[in-house]
């Protein structure tokens, strides 16, 4: 549907249809979603919006009575709804909407259950062993769970247990673990789950959401970015966070452009390109005082990559779509 949408609508530019018959041409293609279409998408939507309602309220109630509640109340209320989940997410089994959405409230719920024994019992662990033990508890439910969504939650809790690991320590070792070694951690760490994801995509049909794919490569080239301006900025950064962006650049455009072919990538490349650009004029910039002119160019430049950049992604989807 998708394909034949968007290759009409490109006619439609092109006045290869008229604007009158354009409508006409996409109900004939049926291009546009119909009744059935939107039951299924309105009925997904809202099982989702209410598990994730589900697991927010009952935290929420938690916190609001918990001073009314007592200490068995409270863990067989928690206990409990984590069975229900389960029971959900067996019952609908591993293809269908009702067992996915059984299994992430199953996972999101075991978070606040653990939680709950912290507080409770006040075992004096640091935030990020929480999210370490949750990512650990909730594993086995990801390696059956054949869920993208599922590990999209487990590499969200990661990256928040480096992060609060970090926050944690910092103080304590000072320049031992300074921002930048925390944005190496990770940037590896995404990295490495985006080129598994991406290998093992090719033998396993469920893995091949590219929105999932999308979000972790997002994460994987933030942190590259990251690392490369303040490598620019900073002089007691590493010195080699920006030709490891360059080797980033170069292997995502080798990858997704002649291999995979995700224009989506491509765009954040594009950004991240004219973001690190910025950085350099601007560092270069500062260094020769040069306040008003200087910035005036330093927009004059953004504008000129933002369009240029904008014109290349077009052909390339124009030739996507030939292909």
């Amino acid at each position: 549907m998708s394909n034949s949408r968007d290759a009409i609508l490109e006619w439609g530019t092109h006045d290869h249809i008229a604007s009158k018959n354009l409508r006409r041409a996409l109900d004939v293609a049926g291009a546009l979603p119909n009744r059935d279409d939107w039951g299924r998408f309105i009925d997904s939507a809202l099982l989702w919006f209410g598990i994730v309602m589900i697991a927010a309220g009952a935290i929420f109630f938690l916190a609001y009575n918990w001073d009314d509640l007592g200490r068995y109340a409270k863990f067989a209320l928690a206990e409990s709804l984590v069975v229900m989940a389960l029971a959900l997410g067996w019952w609908g089994g591993l293809e269908r909407s009702e067992g996915r959405a059984g299994r992430v409230a199953a996972a999101l719920l075991v978070g606040a259950l653990l939680a709950l024994v912290g507080q409770t019992y006040q075992t004096g662990a640091d935030t990020f062993e929480l999210f370490l033990a949750w990512a650990l508890a909730i594993l086995p439910w990801v390696l059956c769970g054949r869920l993208p969504a599922l590990w999209l939650v487990w590499l969200g809790l990661a990256n928040l247990a480096v992060v609060l690991y970090f926050q944690a320590f910092r103080d304590l070792f000072g320049i031992l673990f300074a921002p930048e070694r925390e944005l190496w951690l990770l940037f590896g760490l995404n990295t490495v789950a985006l080129v598994l994801w991406e290998g093992l995509a090719t033998r396993m049909a469920w893995l091949r959401k590219r929105w999932a794919l999308r979000i972790v490569a997002t994460a994987s080239g933030t942190c590259m970015t990251m690392l490369a301006v303040i490598d620019i900025f900073d002089d007691r950064a590493f010195g080699w966070s920006v030709p490891v962006w360059l080797i980033w650049t170069g292997a995502a455009y080798a990858i997704y452009r002649r291999r995979i072919q995700d224009t989506f990538v491509l765009a954040s490349g594009v950004l991240s390109g004219i973001v690190v650009i910025a950085t350099f004029l601007a560092d270069l910039i500062l260094g020769a005082q040069l306040q008003a002119g200087g910035f005036l160019f330093i927009g004059l430049v953004v504008i000129g990559l933002s369009a240029a950049g904008g014109i290349w992604l077009k052909k390339i989807v124009s030739e996507e779509e030939s292909a």
